[in-house]
């Protein structure tokens, strides 16, 4: 990559109150005789040219106790990795670390003891970081570049290198590696790190660290899909048996020019970091069902007697994979549920608008999904992951289909959630029923009416209760 900053002109400018707290640690640790580096990250950031909103020290040549003692009596701190030997500066994003020494005692991510050492060299430090490009470090006082791994070169020539052999004591690396390619798809990595990823593993990692690196694949990855193919370079899709499983699938090319369901699912999940919303939980839910989608292929795809690819019902089929792999990286009940509904329901769009389907049709969907939006998304992603080869993928004639939906759905205002009930059980009772099974019955009929729009408003709704209770009680004044 051209352009590397070596200047760092993003650690030059004045006014951002972090970075001027970190340069004021660096005042204090030199006034005690020791020296703070910035590294990680903001480094990374400022070599790119890009802005940066944390800032990690670390400190060299000063005990730990002094430290602390020093920093204490200047600023309020939170110890929240003091046992890793970093505390942070309170209402600030600087965290302040001493370089550590560790030793792997264990197979599990927490099986290391930990001892910081204030005299180890940057070298020494930076040899247990990650990758190259994370391993470059910089004075924020006087911006001199310390760089014992060569990680500018790597970041010039767009290159994701594995620092050393320390690496292979953590495989959530791997995972790392996987949202970096991602988030920076300037990169390529490095054919000895896929190696090394590849002879690792992630069963001792525990499900809330999985999903921290899966969600800023999600959420920030400018191109998720050159992170999973990173996974499957280096064998980890061996951990995701229900993406492993699309690779290879072959799908009609009449419908699917781009290729089999591995490639079109890729491809779909770019499309979802074009459409996100700046909500977690909404871009979470569209890209983890766009990932999703067609997990039901691999059981449904067959040849059909007129000699092509088809999937019937691949959209249901696909519900229990897609449990599985939410299930698998977060404990949230409500987003396992969304994506499900997603998946299951993300053909039914395209035919309802294709079939000219009357509002009863939108209405009773958007109950079925939860949220319409989402599902358009979702659905945009899919139509969008189709195009062919070479084409523009927003040209796609089939996105007027998409917002034909979207429209329709706002006309309906079930663009974002299902109509809420007219009739509600205060209406039974205050026509002197008594609260109890017999309820839902009724209420699911005048929902039902509701949907199909022979209940507009409260008064439609009365009459319509009235007429109901009626005929099932007739006499009934």
């Amino acid at each position: 990559m051209e352009g590397i900053d070596t200047g760092l002109s993003a650690l030059r400018r004045g006014g951002d109150p972090d970075l001027d707290a970190a340069r004021a640690v660096a005042e204090l640790v030199r006034s005690l005789g020791g020296r703070a580096w910035l590294v990680g990250g903001c480094v990374r950031d400022a070599l790119l040219g890009r802005p940066c909103h944390d800032f990690d020290l670390e400190v060299y040549g000063v005990p730990a106790a002094r430290l602390e003692a020093a920093l204490e009596a200047r600023w309020p701190l939170d110890r929240v990795g003091a046992s890793f030997g970093v505390v942070k500066l309170r209402h600030r994003d600087v965290d302040i670390a001493l370089p550590r020494r560790e030793n792997r005692e264990g197979a599990g991510h927490r099986d290391f003891s930990i001892a910081s050492d204030p005299e180890l060299s940057p070298a020494e430090a930076a040899a247990r970081r990650d990758f190259t490009i994370n391993a470059v470090m910089a004075d924020p006082l006087s911006l001199e570049i310390l760089d014992p791994w060569n990680g500018v070169a790597d970041l010039r020539a767009g290159v994701l290198r594995h620092v050393s052999g320390h690496f292979a004591e953590d495989a959530l690396r791997v995972l790392r590696g996987m949202q970096f390619l991602a988030r920076l798809p300037f990169l390529a990595p490095a054919p000895e790190t896929v190696a090394l990823c590849a002879s690792m593993t992630q069963e001792a990692l525990p499900r809330e660290r999985l999903a921290g690196e899966w969600e800023k694949l999600l959420l920030q990855g400018a191109a998720p899909s050159r992170g999973l193919a990173f996974l499957r370079a280096c064998g980890w899709l061996r951990f995701y048996p229900e993406l492993a499983a699309l690779v290879g699938v072959p799908q009609d090319p009449v419908f699917h020019p781009e290729g089999d369901v591995w490639t079109h699912t890729l491809l779909a999940l770019d499309a979802a970091a074009a459409l996100r919303r700046g909500s977690r939980e909404d871009d979470l839910a569209v890209a983890a069902a766009a990932l999703c989608h067609d997990l039901g292929k691999p059981a449904a795809t067959a040849r059909g007697e007129d000699g092509r690819w088809h999937a019937y019902d691949h959209e249901n089929l696909g519900v229990a994979p897609a449990r599985a792999f939410v299930a698998r990286l977060w404990n949230q009940a409500g987003l396992e549920d969304l994506v499900a509904r997603l998946v299951a329901q993300h053909m039914r769009p395209v035919q309802l608008v294709l079939s000219g389907a009357g509002d009863r049709a939108y209405r009773r969907l958007a109950v079925d999904v939860g949220r319409p939006d989402l599902l358009a998304d979702v659905v945009e992603c899919d139509v969008r992951a189709t195009a062919a080869p070479g084409s523009d993928p927003a040209a796609h004639e089939s996105l007027a289909i998409v917002r034909a939906y979207r429209e329709r759905c706002a006309a309906l205002a079930v663009d974002r959630a299902p109509p809420k009930p007219i009739v509600m059980g205060r209406d039974l009772v205050a026509r002197r029923l008594t609260p109890g099974p017999a309820f839902g019955p009724i209420l699911a009929a005048c929902y039902e009416a509701q949907l199909a729009g022979e209940i507009r408003d409260r008064a439609t709704g009365a009459a319509f209760l009235d007429a109901l209770l009626a005929s099932r009680h007739p006499g009934r004044s």
